[in-house]
């Protein structure tokens, strides 16, 4: 059984912001496999289907960013769920925009949902793929950027991004995270 999480806010207001680009990767790949998030449970919605032999769970926790953990683990608990079957999918600023990195461990990197994440699994051995939002410039606040829309030049490279995350989560589900991390990296 895997476990893909795309993290992010829950509320109209975050709708397609930076900091909910787990979120719309999520939504995208729901959508590409006919699915919709259907079911509640441990303070987040999810979808489930069987994909090439494999029961797949995606789930958003509607915890908001900082709170992440507080959903997955009793998720994974439940559900017994393995670590190593466990994606998270999130926004990274030191990525330039329309990059993805994938790793299989580290440290939150100051991302507070991954701080979450790390302090309620207890590891920060969990792959991961992270997407380029960049950095704000001219002194804009983090927080400010973040929870703003993409600009004009950002919309096409983040789109790009957002696919390419999505063909990396289904191959996934059909290799091993190392592999799927030598072919997207």
């Amino acid at each position: 059984m895997k476990l893909i999480v795309g993290l992010g806010n829950p509320g109209k207001q975050y709708h397609q912001t930076r900091h909910n680009v787990g979120f719309d990767v999520l939504d995208k790949c729901v959508k590409s496999f006919q699915l919709e998030f259907n079911k509640q449970k441990f303070k987040g919605i999810y979808a489930e289907s069987m994909i090439h032999n494999e029961k797949v769970i995606f789930l958003k926790p509607l915890t908001y960013m900082n709170l992440s953990g507080e959903s997955v683990r009793p998720f994974m608990d439940y559900f017994k769920i393995d670590l190593s079957d466990l994606v998270v999918v999130y926004d990274d600023l030191d990525i330039p925009p329309g990059k993805i990195r994938l790793r299989q461990k580290g440290s939150a990197g100051g991302h507070n949902g991954i701080k979450s994440l790390i302090a309620h699994l207890g590891t920060q051995e969990f792959n991961r793929i992270r997407v380029g939002v960049g950095r704000p410039l001219n002194g804009e606040a983090v927080v400010h950027y973040v929870l703003n829309g993409y600009s004009k030049e950002e919309l096409v490279p983040m789109e790009q991004a957002v696919n390419k995350t999505v063909e990396a989560l289904e191959a996934s589900i059909q290799k091993p995270f190392i592999k799927v991390m030598n072919e997207f990296n």
